[in-house]
């Protein structure tokens, strides 16, 4: 079973090409990622990393290594 993305795509509008986030919507930590005009948002983790992969001047992925602290 594949899990659901955990990057949520954000609209940039396209008559002013802004970025309009409501943090009080948002719950906790989160990050924004934006590459060629795409914005997305994702939720950080309590435990762990997140790690943004480019590659030639280009967001290629988004990894995720959580934990618990013992």
């Amino acid at each position: 079973m594949k899990e659901a993305a955990r990057l949520k795509i954000i609209e940039i509008n396209p008559k002013t090409n802004r970025l309009e986030i409501d943090i009080m919507e948002q719950k906790g930590r989160f990050a924004v990622v934006v590459c060629d005009g795409k914005a997305r948002l994702t939720e950080l983790p309590a435990y762990g990393e997140t790690k943004i992969i480019t590659h030639q001047g280009k967001v290629k992925r988004v990894k995720f290594d959580e934990g618990e602290d013992f």
